[in-house]
C-alpha cells in the first residue's frame, strides 16, 4: 500500500525544470529532518525491529488481507454506529455523499480507514486536512485492491478539556509573518471537555480578523461566509468544526464521528466495565511496552500513572480516576468500586476514554482495517498491543500520514535553482542566504580571497619559523599577528557578503519568501498554519488538487505547489 521508490533521491533534472510550474513536486527523506524521531523513521524503513509492537506492516499486501479477515471476523453492532453517524450526519446538513458512505456501515463486509483530531477552530493545522486526505486515499486504494467496500472516517476528539490548545489558530498575513486568531472563553470552556462548549460572539469577532488578516482573493468571500455558517454563536466547538470539515470533504465521502455523542456510549459500555473491572491493567501494560521500546533505543510517548484507569468521568468536568484500596478515586471523591462498575454499565454516556483507550473504542465502534496517525500517535500506539489482546479487539494497521509542504512557484524555484535543502530554511538567521550569495559571487572574487588567505598563512608560516634565529619569544608574536590577519579577511568576506546582500535584493526576497512558507515562526508549516490559510490562496483546487495528486507514501515528505 506504499512504496519507499526514489524516497532518497535528490531532485531529478526533470524536477528542476518543471520547479515553478503548477503541480510541481519535490520529494524529501523524511530521515533528513531532525525533527522526525527513530520511531517514526524506523517504522518506514526498518518495520521488522518494531514488528511485534503493531499487527502488521503497511507495506506488505500481505498484511491488509490479514487485517481486512481479521476485521471482518470481529463482531460489530453495525446497524447501531451507522444509525448514530447518520443521525449525526442530517443534523450537521451533511453532503448526500458522506450520508451514502455512512451507510454503507451497515454491511457486516465494509471496513474503515480511521483518522481523527481535536476539534481545532477553523479546523486546524494543515495536517488536519493533510490526515483526512490520507484517509480518503486509502478507502479508495483498499477498494480498488482489496475489492470490499471502504469508508474514510474522521474521528473528532472532543472530549479533551484543554481549550487553549484549541480555542486558536495561526495564518500568515499580508506580510507573510505567523497570526494568531482567538476564540474567546465563552461558558465551560476551561472547565468541561470541548464538545461542551457552545461558541458565543467572540467566534464572529474572530473570523472578522481572521478576513482582515488574509491576503485579498477570489475565494476570500465564499470562504469567509462557510466559516460563518460552520462557526456560529450558540454552535457547539465540535458541531462547529464536523460541519466545517464535511463542507470541504464530504463531497468525496468522509463520514465525520463526533466522539462525544452520548448515543455512542451504550456500544462500548462493555468497555467501560472492563477497564474498570481490570483496574490498572491497561496502565500497566502501556507502561512494560514503553519500556520495551525504550530498551530498543526509542522513546515512550504515553507515560500512565501506575494503578490509574484509562477512563475519564465527565459529570462535573473530566476527572481523572484512579483505583485505591478497592475503591475508586473520581477526582477528589471517594466511590465503591460496585458503584462504579454499575455507572459504567448503566450511564455510559458519564465516561470518556483516555488516550490509551481511545483506539478500542475506536475500534470496536468502526470496523477499523487501518488507522492514519502523526509521528505522536505512532509512537503511544506501538504501546497498545497487548491492550488490544487484553479487550480482545483487532489491532488495525498503523500508517503515517501523508506529509507536505505547500509552496508557491517563486519559493520551489529557489530552492531547485540554489540547491536548497528544505529543512536548512527552518534556522531563523540568514546562514542560507548567505551561503547562496557565496555561491553566487564572481569567481575571480573567490580565488583572489582563497589566494589571500593562502599566501598569507604561508608567509608568515615561513616568518615564525625564521624569527627563532633572532628570539625564540618572537614565534608566538608570528602566530598571534597571522590570527589577527586570517580574523580580518574573514570580517572581509563577511562584508564582501553584506555588500552582495545590498546589492541583490531580489534574492533576499526569494529567501525571505520560501523560509516565510515552510518554517513560519521556525516551525514546520503543516503543524503552524491553519489550512484555511491555504483554501484562502487557492480555493477549492487546494482539496482537489491534494486528494488527486498527493502521494500518501510514508517516508517521503513532498514540497508541492497548486
Amino acid at each position: 500500500m506504499q512504496s519507499h521508490s526514489g524516497l532518497s533521491a535528490p531532485a531529478t533534472p526533470d524536477a528542476r525544470a518543471r520547479a515553478g510550474e503548477t503541480g510541481a513536486r519535490l520529494p524529501i527523506d523524511i530521515r533528513r529532518f531532525p525533527w522526525i524521531r527513530k520511531l517514526a523513521a524506523d517504522y518506514v524503513f526498518d518495520h521488522s525491529g518494531l514488528a511485534d509492537f503493531y499487527s502488521g506492516n503497511p507495506d506488505d499486501p500481505a498484511a491488509w488481507r490479514d487485517a481486512i479477515a481479521r476485521t471482518h471476523q470481529h463482531k460489530r453492532q453495525h446497524d447501531g454506529i451507522a444509525g448514530i453517524v447518520q443521525a449525526q450526519q442530517r443534523a450537521r446538513g451533511a453532503p448526500e455523499t458522506a450520508i451514502s458512505a455512512a451507510a454503507l456501515l451497515r454491511d457486516p463486509k465494509t471496513v474503515a480507514v480511521v483518522t481523527g483530531q481535536q476539534a481545532g477552530l477553523f479546523g486546524g493545522p494543515l495536517f488536519t486536512l493533510l490526515k483526512a486526505i490520507t484517509a480518503l486515499r486509502l478507502a479508495e486504494q483498499v477498494r480498488t485492491e482489496h475489492g470490499v467496500p471502504t469508508v474514510a472516517v474522521f474521528w473528532i476528539d472532543a472530549e479533551d478539556h484543554d481549550w487553549d490548545e484549541v480555542k486558536s489558530c495561526r495564518v500568515l498575513d499580508a506580510g507573510m509573518k505567523p497570526l494568531s486568531i482567538a476564540a474567546g472563553d465563552p461558558p465551560q470552556a476551561h472547565t468541561g471537555p470541548v464538545a461542551r462548549v457552545r461558541l458565543d460572539e467572540s467566534v464572529s469577532a474572530a473570523i472578522d480578523a481572521l478576513e482582515a488578516a488574509l491576503p485579498a482573493t477570489e475565494f476570500t468571500r465564499d470562504l469567509i461566509d462557510g466559516l460563518r455558517r460552520a462557526y456560529a454563536p450558540g454552535a457547539g466547538m465540535a458541531d462547529a468544526f464536523g460541519r466545517w470539515l464535511e463542507s470541504l470533504l464530504g463531497r468525496l465521502g468522509l463520514v465525520v464521528f463526533d466522539a462525544s455523542d452520548p448515543a455512542a456510549k451504550p456500544l462500548v459500555a462493555h468497555i467501560f466495565a472492563r477497564e474498570i473491572e481490570q483496574a490498572g491493567q491497561t496502565a500497566r501494560l502501556a507502561l512494560e511496552a514503553g519500556a520495551a521500546l525504550e530498551a530498543r533505543g526509542y522513546h515512550a510517548q504515553a507515560t500512565p500513572q501506575e494503578g490509574s484507569l484509562a477512563l475519564f468521568h465527565l459529570n462535573a468536568g473530566r476527572q481523572p480516576i484512579r483505583g485505591l484500596d478497592g475503591a475508586f478515586q473520581v477526582g477528589d471523591r471517594m466511590e465503591p468500586a460496585s458503584a462504579l462498575l454499575e455507572r459504567a454499565r448503566t450511564a455510559p454516556h458519564e465516561f470518556s476514554p483516555s488516550v490509551l483507550l481511545r483506539p478500542i473504542v475506536q475500534d470496536t465502534l468502526f470496523p477499523t482495517v487501518c488507522y492514519v496517525a502523526g509521528p505522536n500517535e505512532l509512537s503511544y500506539l506501538g504501546q497498545l498491543r497487548r491492550v488490544y489482546d487484553a479487550f480482545s479487539t483487532p489491532m488495525p494497521l498503523i500508517q503515517q500520514r501523508a506529509t507536505a509542504t505547500i509552496l508557491d512557484a517563486n519559493a520551489i524555484r529557489f530552492l531547485t535553482r540554489y540547491d536548497v535543502a528544505l529543512e536548512s530554511l527552518r534556522a531563523q538567521d540568514e546562514a542560507v542566504l548567505n551561503a547562496v550569495l557565496d555561491a553566487q559571487l564572481p569567481p575571480s572574487v573567490e580565488a583572489s580571497l582563497e589566494e589571500a588567505v593562502r599566501t598569507i598563512e604561508q608567509r608568515m608560516e615561513r616568518l615564525a619559523k625564521e624569527v627563532v634565529q633572532v628570539d625564540p619569544t618572537l614565534e608566538g608574536a608570528a602566530r598571534s599577528t597571522l590570527s589577527r590577519m586570517q580574523e580580518d579577511l574573514k570580517k572581509l568576506h563577511g562584508k564582501i557578503i553584506q555588500a552582495a546582500k545590498r546589492k541583490d535584493e531580489t534574492l533576499r526576497r526569494q529567501f525571505q519568501n520560501a523560509r516565510s512558507q515552510a518554517f513560519p515562526g521556525g516551525e514546520p508549516q503543516e503543524r503552524a498554519i491553519c489550512f484555511v490559510y491555504f483554501l484562502n490562496k487557492y480555493g477549492p483546487a487546494l482539496v482537489d488538487r491534494l486528494y488527486a495528486e498527493l502521494p500518501v507514501d510514508a517516508g517521503t515528505h513532498w514540497v508541492v505547489t497548486i
